[in-house]
């Protein structure tokens, strides 16, 4: 949990300091800020997490400068269950991958 609220903050971070604008950004903002709830909560749901990356993934887009942030943040979710998978790892009731 701890990795998830770090990641979280340096990109919430980041994308704050960073000066130029983009379409979704306001995108961007809200789900970090849905991750960071529940990161806070120390329970979140692998689906949701992964909802979540992938909406600040896409809002992102190609802005280089927060690839390493955005690339943190989804080590982390990942570590809540496989990405990859079409519902069978992440949401079968597993203890979290570990890191």
């Amino acid at each position: 949990m701890t990795e998830l609220r770090a990641a979280v903050s340096r990109l919430r971070r980041q994308l704050a300091a960073f000066p130029g604008e983009f379409p979704d950004r306001a995108i961007a903002e809200d789900e970090l800020a849905a991750l960071a709830a529940m990161a806070a909560t120390g329970a979140p749901e692998p689906r949701r997490l992964r909802r979540s990356l992938l909406l600040v993934a896409s809002s992102i887009g190609s802005v280089s400068a927060l690839t390493g942030a955005l690339a943190g943040v989804r080590g982390a979710v990942e570590m809540f269950g496989e990405a990859g998978e079409s519902g069978e790892a992440g949401d079968s009731g597993k203890p979290p991958h570990p890191g």
